[in-house]
């Protein structure tokens, strides 16, 4: 490995041009086939396999018309003031009006009138209105205008507030930019002249890709990292140059194609946070490899350049592939939009590090002697003559003197920040944890106040005979629209439909969508055992956005473990393999589970209960994002291994060349400790950055990144792993006989290579 990277590395930088050329021509494949296909985005996130998206799947099959999309739109009078006068009724009505004959939009006049020749659109046209008319409960009903119902419309008990639902024709993923802001231009023409104001629901928002200036800002700080670490503005360009490249060509392809693989909004923000950080890291990496061994060893820039690839570029090969595998390993959850998203940042990192191993020498080679000045060649000749290697010898030095306390000191503190772990609720951030002063916000706390918080996340309920023979009748539909609405919990039912194989409700809770209640009446509405199902013969079935979270949070949390045995056990043949050692894979995978425990602890202690929010950028606290987990846990694990093996590869490298126990740990520390807290500041930053975005589930995750890191990088890999291995001394590098012998060395160190380069170098000055 280390030889055909060394000429892979010597090639590209003496012939930069062919390599360049060749990145900059598969961009611009990248930016042509985006051109013809365009961008597709899709905020749809199916859990295959569950109750809830079985239903929809059946719906969609059945009854085309209830598994459309659904939206809602808040009417507000002034304080103190109603909206049921003369002029205000009149807008109102318009606007609904307006927006039935939208086209994706269902309007019930359409039922009515077909009602005398099909039976099942007879019953669809038993509106909401009628039904709620006769069953809802005193503190509101229909809104009335010259004694007519508005159809989808109900006015509160003081008449201040009114909401607007309706549905869509197709599916709430498959509703376009265009047609969302048709739906919210129009209901916004109600304000005119009326002084009423109009909050469209959370469900009428636009698709984005979530970047913004405050990715920017953690680029720019990136930036100033990698000026400090480096000392050269020439030397910190290449890594930002190189690791935008990969994140273009990565992210880019991905969107190239998404016109035939339906790609969730969140893949590119992942694929980027992920991109960036590893992108500069493993440029970063080798880059202060070869200006080390230009300035350790006087090597020209060249010959510095082809060995850097040639010992840190295996290094970076290595470590590029425990982050694959990490994310890879999503794809046994078996859930499309996380494989997607696993492949695209997996495909990303993977461009990444081809490109460090190739477009970075090709950089190099145009770079030249000017990689480091001779200013910084004296400066730093000098400060490694002395020895005088400051903050970070000393502080090796202090760890293995005090290694017993550092450890459990370490370990202490982070088992007290993981203790938030034992009350983690997860589900998906809605409304209700928006900020609030956001329209989502505003319309989820008005539709509360007006109806009850339950308005905010109807249930869909599907009543099927469990004799296949046996039709579904009016009397039936009146009987479970009886026992429904005199279960616990629930405030509204509302009969939307039928065909003679299933019946379909509305159900309105008395509780808010992320309510363990609301979670309970759904577990004991779709029980086989049920009294509602078992005196009307029903097996009745639930879905909706509350019931499609509940079932994402229960099947995540199921493959949870399993996605962590998995990606563990391939890593840790991979470490194996790299170190040729059994002590560092067991304590690498240790100080990972401590950080991320850690992590999760800290997340829910800011996010679901609300710690330090306003530091952050919002005003409530909530359940953290279900699948949030499985991703950090991949993405974390990669880069934590990153280190590891930039580290430890680097403890290895000096106890292969002769330096015995803690003097290798302290040497390898010393060689290659800046360079990993820099690649951690950027790192911090770059998933920083996406902590001040607007969006509550990016905000969730670049947190969660960024505090990962900090844990990993600074307290395990800065602290836990320098004592452990002092502890261990040499034999940390022990490996069984038998073990030895069956294990293909793969020189990541690059021990072979220099060897030969040596032994050349030796023949070359006898001639």
């Amino acid at each position: 490995m280390s030889t055909l990277l060394y000429r892979v590395g010597k090639t590209a930088y003496r012939k930069p041009g062919y390599f360049i050329l060749g990145w900059i021509l598969i961009l611009g494949i990248v930016i042509s086939m985006i051109s013809m296909n365009g961008i597709h985005i899709s905020s749809e996130m199916k859990i295959e396999g569950t109750e809830s998206q079985k239903i929809l799947d059946q719906l969609a099959t059945e009854l085309p018309a209830a598994s459309g999309g659904q939206g809602s739109v808040v009417f507000k009078a002034p304080e103190n003031e109603r909206l049921d006068t003369p002029e205000r009724l009149a807008a109102i009505t318009k606007g609904v009006n307006e927006v039935y004959g939208i086209n994706e939009v269902i309007n019930p006049a359409d039922y009515a009138a077909e009602a005398s020749s099909s039976t099942t659109e007879a019953t669809q046209a038993a509106s909401m209105d009628q039904s709620a008319a006769a069953t809802a409960p005193p503190s509101y009903g229909p809104l009335m205008t010259d004694g007519v119902p508005v159809p989808g419309v109900i006015l509160s008990a003081d008449g201040s507030i009114a909401l607007f639902q309706f549905q869509f024709t197709i599916e709430q993923s498959a509703i376009s930019q265009d047609i969302f802001d048709s739906v919210i231009d129009t209901v916004k023409n109600v304000e005119k002249d009326t002084n009423i104001t109009v909050l469209p629901g959370e469900t009428l928002k636009s698709v984005s890709i979530g970047v913004g200036s405050a990715e920017i800002v953690g680029l720019v700080i990136a930036a100033i990292v990698l000026l400090v670490t480096l000392g050269s503005v020439v030397a910190a360009g290449l890594p930002l140059i190189t690791a935008l490249l990969g994140v273009g060509i990565g992210v880019g392809g991905a969107f190239s194609i998404s016109k035939f693989i339906e790609m969730p909004s969140v893949t590119s923000v992942l694929a980027l946070m992920i991109g960036l950080a590893v992108g500069i890291d493993y440029a970063l990496f080798i880059v202060n490899r070869q200006r080390r061994m230009i300035i350790d060893q006087g090597l020209s820039a060249q010959e510095a350049a082809a060995r850097a690839i040639g010992t840190s570029g295996s290094a970076v090969f290595f470590a590029g592939l425990t982050v694959i595998i990490a994310l890879c390993g999503m794809l046994v959850i078996g859930l499309t939009f996380l494989s997607t998203m696993a492949l695209v940042a997996a495909a990303t990192v993977l461009i990444n590090v081809f490109v460090a191993l190739t477009l970075l020498p090709a950089l190099l080679g145009l770079v030249g002697e000017r990689i480091c000045s001779p200013k910084a060649r004296k400066k730093n000749k000098d400060h490694h003559t002395t020895g005088n290697r400051g903050i970070a010898d000393r502080w090796v030095k202090f760890v293995i003197k005090y290694r017993w306390v550092t450890i459990v000191a370490i370990v202490v503190v982070l088992g007290v920040a993981a203790t938030p772990i034992a009350k983690m609720e997860m589900g998906i951030p809605g409304a209700a944890s928006a900020n609030l002063d956001t329209v989502a916000r505003q319309s989820y706390d008005a539709i509360s106040e007006g109806f009850g918080e339950g308005f905010n996340g109807p249930l869909i309920l599907v009543a099927e005979p469990k004799n296949s023979s046996t039709p579904v009748t009016p009397e039936l539909l009146g009987n479970l629209v009886k026992e429904l609405q005199a279960q616990k919990n629930v405030a509204l039912v509302t009969p939307l439909g039928m065909t003679k194989d299933l019946a379909i409700f509305s159900l309105i809770p008395e509780t808010g969508p992320s309510d363990i209640t609301t979670k309970n009446l759904v577990n004991d509405l779709r029980a086989t055992e049920s009294s509602i199902a078992q005196s009307n013969d029903v097996k009745l079935g639930v879905t909706g956005f509350t019931a499609v979270n509940i079932d994402m949070s229960a099947k995540l949390a199921d493959v949870f473990p399993i996605y962590v045995g998995i990606i563990i056990l391939l890593s840790l043949i991979i470490l194996l393999l790299v170190f040729r050692s059994i002590i560092v894979p067991i304590k690498a995978t240790i100080g990972f589970l401590l950080s991320i425990l850690a992590t999760f602890g800290i997340t829910t202690a800011v996010f679901q209960w609300g710690w330090l929010h306003s530091l952050f950028g919002f005003d409530t606290g909530g359940p953290l994002l279900s699948f949030m987990p499985i991703i950090v846990t991949g993405i974390l694990y990669g880069l934590a291994m990153d280190y590891q093996v930039f580290l430890v590869s680097s403890m290895r490298e000096s106890y292969v060349h002769g330096h015995e126990g803690s003097e290798s740990v302290v040497h390898g520390y010393n060689q290659v400790s800046r360079v990993v807290v820099g690649a951690a500041i950027i790192m911090i930053s770059v998933f920083a950055g996406f902590i001040f975005t607007d969006d509550v589930m990016i905000k969730q995750i670049g947190f969660t990144l960024a505090v990962g890191i900090l844990i990993d990088a600074f307290i395990i890999r800065m602290g836990l792993v320098p004592a452990v291995m002092s502890i261990f001394g040499n034999k940390a590098w022990a490996l069984p006989k038998w073990l030895d012998r069956i294990l293909p060395n793969l020189d990541v160190e690059g021990e072979k290579l220099i060897a030969t380069l040596n032994a050349k170098d030796k023949s070359n000055s006898m001639k």
